[in-house]
């Protein structure tokens, strides 16, 4: 089985291209209000639209549905060209309506935002860029030169020049602040999406690698039987051939093949078994211990200090928790100058783990957002997440799905260093474990049976 990388465009924005079925509906509903409120003014309140020429621009946008309803199907994706001039395309038929209809002074000119607001949730920032740059200027020509805002009665208000100036940089204001605000949160999700997905992926690795022992004492066991009669054949041929006949040597040499054979899958057969409950738990030192065995090569001496009052506390083994740890133990090995300290705490209530190194410590702005996906600082960082920045976050979000508080610190002056506290209620950390049962008596041996 294999897995991809995390750190290629499979979890980027390359594959995240809008819908078109999502901009045809939306379009449907831009045109049913529009209808609606050229409809309502013209005839419920009587005032003199252009009726004709507001129904062509709306029917183009009904035309243009129609025609991508026919030509592509409902699960079609937009790459960000194609989607980009869609939306360009009711910037400007939004532009038209508002020149038959008196311009900014149109309370509905509003509705410039939210094409802006939809490229900045699913659309590449230039992109966005450039559609905000079009609904600028044509706020603006529309601005200056529309028809007349239509009223009903004879008198109608003339807004101060002031006024209309007001209104279009409030529309231009609203415009940058609602698309950085939409592009922001948009990109939030999307890296908690990646960075989410890259740690399923991280888990699936090491939950298959944690269960190659038991495939290995399955095939053990299978290949017994076959190796068995092996090896009853060549004991037999062994006696029935001379002993110093041309097939001789050949027959030694196949048992001591049988029995390297058989020793082998002893080995493998004793990886997982079931009635062996001990291989799949780890004392808190052993599940320190594998965690920062892996970091040991890089030449970071390690000081591991045990303190509480025995038993230890006794976890099932879980790939995630020790992926975890080991994340935390290699950030702190690439940041450490000298030494590593690990500090294990507890008491009947809890458990507590704390990994420190003596380097720099996190930088202020890193601190009050450690454990957010994609987010570096240092050097060597493309050793956590591939280079993405999601080595903590994999290391967090894993550990709190096992129970875990996870605390971030730099070390009290004149200390300098990072510190991570992870703390567990214990019996969150030694839950799933096996009851003891009661002690099954000796086998008898059944007469005759030796």
């Amino acid at each position: 089985m294999t897995f991809p990388d995390v750190s290629t465009p499979v979890f980027g924005r390359a594959n995240r291209h809008l819908r078109l079925d999502t901009l045809v509906r939306l379009r449907w509903l831009a045109i049913a209000g529009q209808s609606l409120a050229v409809a309502g003014v013209h005839f419920g309140l009587g005032f003199p639209l252009p009726f004709g020429w507001c129904f062509t621009a709306i029917a183009v946008s009904s035309w243009l549905n129609i025609a991508l309803r026919i030509r592509f199907p409902l699960s079609h994706r937009l790459h960000a060209g194609p989607a980009t001039a869609l939306l360009a395309f009711d910037i400007i038929q939004l532009a038209a309506l508002l020149y038959l209809t008196g311009g900014l002074q149109n309370p509905f000119s509003i509705l410039f935002l939210a094409p802006v607001m939809i490229s900045a949730t699913a659309l590449p920032p230039q992109r966005t860029l450039v559609l905000g740059v079009l609904a600028i200027a044509l706020a603006t020509l529309v601005s200056i030169v529309h028809l007349p805002l239509p009223w009903a009665g004879p008198d109608r208000p003339v807004l101060p020049p002031s006024y209309q100036i007001g209104s279009w940089a409030a529309l231009v204001l609203g415009l940058g602040f609602t698309g950085i605000y939409a592009w922001r949160v948009a990109k939030e999700a999307r890296d908690l999406s990646d960075a989410l997905a890259a740690t399923e992926l991280v888990l699936a690795r090491e939950q298959h690698l944690s269960q190659l022992d038991g495939l290995a004492a399955a095939a053990a066991h299978e290949l017994g039987t076959p190796l068995a009669t092996i090896a009853l054949v060549a004991r037999e041929l062994s006696r029935l051939a001379p002993p110093e006949g041309e097939m001789a040597e050949d027959i030694t040499l196949l048992r001591e093949q049988v029995e390297r054979c058989r020793s082998i899958l002893g080995k493998l057969a004793s990886l997982q078994d079931d009635d062996a409950g001990p291989l799949d738990q780890l004392s808190l030192r052993l599940l320190i211990e594998e965690a920062a065995g892996p970091q040991r090569p890089f030449g970071v001496p390690f000081e591991i200090v045990m303190r509480g009052e025995k038993p230890e506390p006794v976890c099932r083994r879980n790939p995630g928790m020790i992926y975890g740890l080991g994340n935390i133990v290699d950030n702190a090995v690439d940041f450490a100058r000298s030494t590593v300290a690990i500090t294990a705490q507890w008491d009947q209530a809890h458990v507590m783990l704390t990994i420190a190194d003596d380097g720099p410590g996190f930088p202020p702005d890193v601190l009050l957002r450690a454990g957010d996906p994609y987010l570096t600082h240092g050097a060597n960082e493309s050793r956590a997440g591939g280079g993405l920045g999601l080595g903590l976050f994999i290391a967090k979000t894993l550990l709190e799905r096992g129970g875990a508080l996870m605390e971030f610190s730099n070390l009290a002056a004149p200390a300098s260093g990072a510190s991570v506290r992870m703390t567990w209620p214990r019996e969150v950390f030694e839950a799933d474990l096996p009851q003891p049962g009661p002690v099954n008596p000796e086998p008898s041996i059944p007469h005759g049976v030796s």
